[in-house]
């Protein structure tokens, strides 16, 4: 269906999925959900949404993690939700991840890295999200910047962005903003409006509007709308990674 200008016209959808649901990965020291494909598991109709192509939940045991492994052509944006996280490269870059702290990797045409728990004795709980990148085989990248400031004062905060948004790191797609929110309980905010947008629930629970009850771990994948509100639980108040993209990967 189109309009009189023939510009494609798309129902505004709302996609809830559970985090019991997504794609389970255990290992002795690893522990990680998958949004969408990823490694051994496979579903052509669940491979993306907008741009955003991985959103995994990783949690790993103490003095163990990722060894040096390639990526290339791919933003890679880290967010640990409790422990730390410390990350080496190829480039010459080093340091501990913690929550709040907003750490971005641009592969470009080529870099090697790994990711350990330096801990003896807590696990690393964090958030890993990779988007397509705008122009490829651009020199290798990285980024970090502490936001607890401005994620304590409520509200949505833009983690990442490529629209040079302020407080924010910079990702190499002009398509795509990641917001991040600790919302204190009850409080409510709106859901970015965009043709897709990606709502995590990375902690506590929140009401969506429409929709209902999403817990921590959940996920609701908005196509052609947005404007929806989400209301933090009572009790707990809720940490939310949002992602809004401009267009499809």
């Amino acid at each position: 269906m189109a309009d009189i200008l023939g510009n494609k016209i798309t129902t505004p959808t709302i996609d809830i999925r559970r985090g019991e649901e997504r794609f389970h990965t255990r290992t002795p020291w690893l522990d990680s959900r998958h949004s969408f494909s990823f490694g051994d598991h496979y579903d052509p109709k669940n491979t993306h949404h907008g741009l955003l192509l991985v959103s995994n939940d990783d949690i790993v045991k103490p003095g163990t993690g990722f060894m040096t492994h390639p990526h290339r052509d791919m933003e890679i944006v880290t967010w640990v939700l409790a422990g730390e996280l410390e990350h080496k490269d190829s480039e010459g870059h080093n340091g501990l991840i913690y929550p709040g702290l907003a750490q971005r990797m641009s592969a470009g045409t080529g870099i090697w890295h790994s990711e350990m728990n330096p801990s003896k004795e807590k696990d690393v709980h964090f958030i890993q999200m990779w988007v397509v990148p705008d122009t490829e085989r651009i020199n290798p990248g990285y980024e970090q910047l502490d936001i607890n400031a401005q994620l304590n004062q409520g509200r949505l905060v833009p983690i990442a962005s490529g629209r040079g948004h302020e407080a924010a790191i910079a990702i190499r797609q002009g398509g795509s903003v990641l917001w991040g929110g600790r919302l204190k309980p009850a409080e409510s905010i709106g859901i970015p409006d965009a043709p897709f947008v990606h709502l995590y629930v990375a902690k506590g629970g929140v009401d969506l509007e429409g929709a209902g009850r999403l817990k921590s771990g959940d996920a609701a994948r908005f196509t052609s709308g947005g404007g929806s509100r989400i209301t933090a639980d009572q009790t707990t108040g809720a940490e939310v990674l949002i992602w809004e993209s401009s267009g499809d990967a």
